[in-house]
Parts: structure tokens; C-alpha cells; sequence
């Protein structure tokens, strides 16, 4: 490497991860192959095969260190997750979960039997969510655990939503409640660092915290509030699920949309355990709801019109409304102040 190279090096912290992630795509944004309805930059990929639906392919990978912890994750549970986790993908795009490959990759300190409990998880997954598991790939790792799975399934023209379709004046939407899977992971990692050097080999919680756990360790995807939205003939404008918090699925939403959003603080729905156990640890029940992740609920907008069903729509909130991309994306307070809204994974790290 010579010396101009050296001084042309950007550190990927000084960018954030959406605008690194917009550079290294951007030469694969747009396609001249007229089968592929929605290519980089939704939850899944599009591709019209022709008849009457279309092929939705959504994937997602977890990594050891980074995505989970297996001092405290249980291998059934994650098996069960890294499904989830794609499946809820294949939710926002309101499709037909059919298909599923998982890919491994496991070094030397993994057993038979521990990798044999990891597709334990995988396959209750796919029983739960009527999917086939058809391939995949097992390999060596030198690095601990990394998993890969692709969903693949299936929705009409009429069916599939993107997160470009948003308009103006429409409501704004949330699945579930948000923040618990984040408390959840600050439990564990309180009891983590309590256990530590004493020989314990894993955490030991109480069954007043099992609804924290739960989101966090075996999540479920939203399938169920798809079938009631059908119900009730509300097709969500534009979706996203929400993985890295409220904040960064509205700003991705809303940038894909050209729209802004208002977001009520007041509105966003969070669990009492939730409440309970971030004031214990003094942290903002509402930062871990805007900020958290691993929640794996569904953010829509819906038409006006359709407000008094949504209203009444058990594990259905509505949070706020779609406002002219001038306004940009804020949250309201309950005094009806405005706070411009940020996202980690949206700001370029600060050295120092």
C-alpha cells in the first residue's frame, strides 16, 4: 500500500452504517432485468417469475460477539431466532412464508450434540411457521458461531408492500410493543457481568422477568397481524419491521416513502416490564423503544380511513400520521413540542 492509499483510507465509523451500506450498493441499485420489481434497499428482493405471484427473498445473518452471546443464549432459541429473524423480513413485505435455507458455519468447540440442538430450534421454527427447510450449508469457522438463513416465499401484485408506498396524511402504525427485547438483553448482560469469575456458567433469572426474556432470547414474527390487517381489508401502504429500534425503521421508511413522519411519545406502546425493570437500571423506557432492537415488530401506514378499525385491532397501535418529506421525521411530545428524529445506525461515530 503506498502513501496516497494510506491517506484516502476512510474508517467505516465515520460514515454509520446506512451510509456505508448505500456506498457499497449503490453501483447494484438499479437493474436493467425487468423481472426484479424490487431489487437493494427493501426488506427483501422482488422477482416476477411470471403467473399470478411474485417471489419474495429475504435473508438475514447472525454472528457470534455481535448479534448473540452463548454464555447466556440457549442454541434451541437461537435456531429458533435466526428463523424469525428472516421471517419477519418476508412479514413486512406482506408475503407467503414457503421456504427456508439455513447456512452454518461452527469451529472446532462446537459438539454434535450442540449443533444438533441449534437445528432442534431451526426445526420448531419451521413447524410453527409452516415452512420447508430445502438447503443451506454447513462449514468450518475459525471465528465461533455464524448462521445465514434465506426466506423465501411468495404474494400477489396486489398483496406486496414495499416501504416506498407511504403518503401523506396516512396513519402511522405499530405492531406489538417495543423496548422489551432491548431490556431483555440488558438483564442478561447485568447477570453476565454479576457471574462473572465465579464459575457459573450461565445466568440464573427470576420468572418475574420471562416476558423480557422471551422477546429478547425466542422472539415470534408478526404473522398474525397480517391475517387480522386481511380481516379487516386494510393493506398496509408501506411497511418495514422494526429490528434496530422504532427511530431507524421510521427514518428508513420515511426516506423510501420521500415522506416525514410525527411520531406521538406518548402513543408508542411499551410493556409494564419494560417500564419496571428500565427504571431499576436508569435507563429511558423510550430510548430503548426508539434506540433497542431485536423487537421484530411491524411499523405501517395504513389510509385515514381506516383508523377506527385500527384503533380497535388488539396488538395494533397507531403512533402518529405521514407528513410532507419538508417536515422531515420528529417525535412529539405530550406538551406538543418536537424533537428531530435520530437513529444510531444513522450517524457516523464520533472518535474520540
Amino acid at each position: 500500500m503506498d502513501s496516497s492509499e494510506k491517506m484516502n483510507r476512510t474508517e467505516i465509523s465515520a460514515l454509520g452504517k446506512v451510509a456505508f451500506v448505500d456506498r457499497l450498493t449503490r453501483p447494484f441499485a438499479t437493474s436493467a432485468d425487468p423481472r426484479i420489481r424490487q431489487g437493494i434497499g427493501d426488506d427483501g428482493a422482488v422477482i416476477d417469475r411470471g403467473g399470478d405471484r411474485l417471489e419474495v427473498i429475504c435473508q438475514t445473518t447472525m454472528l457470534e460477539g455481535i448479534d448473540f452471546d452463548l454464555t447466556y443464549t440457549p442454541l434451541e432459541h437461537l435456531g429458533y431466532k435466526l428463523v424469525v429473524a428472516a421471517l419477519s423480513n418476508l412479514c413486512a413485505m406482506n408475503a407467503q412464508a414457503e421456504y427456508l435455507t439455513v447456512s452454518a458455519g461452527l469451529s472446532a468447540r462446537f459438539s454434535v450434540e450442540e449443533a444438533s440442538a441449534l437445528y432442534d430450534g431451526i426445526k420448531r421454527a419451521v413447524d410453527t411457521y409452516g415452512l420447508a427447510l430445502i438447503g443451506g450449508n454447513t462449514s468450518a469457522s475459525l471465528t465461533g458461531l455464524t448462521l445465514a438463513a434465506t426466506a423465501i416465499g411468495s404474494a400477489t401484485a396486489d398483496e406486496l408492500t414495499l416501504r416506498s408506498g407511504a403518503a401523506e396524511n396516512e396513519l402511522l402504525c405499530v405492531t406489538g410493543d417495543l423496548g422489551a427485547a432491548y431490556m431483555g438483553l440488558q438483564l442478561l448482560e447485568r447477570e453476565k457481568r454479576v457471574l462473572r469469575g465465579n464459575g457459573v456458567s450461565r445466568p440464573e433469572i427470576g420468572k418475574e422477568h420471562a416476558y423480557l426474556l422471551e422477546r429478547q432470547l425466542k422472539p415470534e414474527a408478526r404473522v398474525e397481524v397480517l391475517r387480522q390487517l386481511n380481516g379487516e381489508g386494510i393493506k398496509p401502504s408501506a411497511m418495514i419491521d422494526i429490528t434496530r429500534g422504532l427511530a431507524s425503521a421510521a427514518l428508513h421508511l420515511c426516506r423510501c416513502s420521500g415522506v416525514g413522519a410525527r411520531i406521538y411519545l406518548n402513543r408508542i406502546p411499551i410493556a409494564s416490564d419494560t417500564f419496571k425493570l428500565a427504571e431499576e437500571m436508569h435507563i429511558d423506557p423510550v430510548v430503548a423503544a426508539l434506540n433497542g432492537g431485536d423487537d421484530f415488530e411491524l411499523l405501517f401506514t395504513a389510509p385515514l380511513e381506516k383508523h377506527r378499525e385500527l384503533l380497535a385491532m388488539p396488538g395494533v397501535d397507531v403512533i402518529g400520521h405521514v407528513v410532507p418529506a419538508s417536515a422531515g421525521a420528529a417525535l412529539v411530545t405530550p406538551d406538543g413540542g418536537e424533537i428531530r428524529l435520530q437513529a444510531p445506525d444513522w450517524t457516523a461515530r464520533e472518535e474520540g
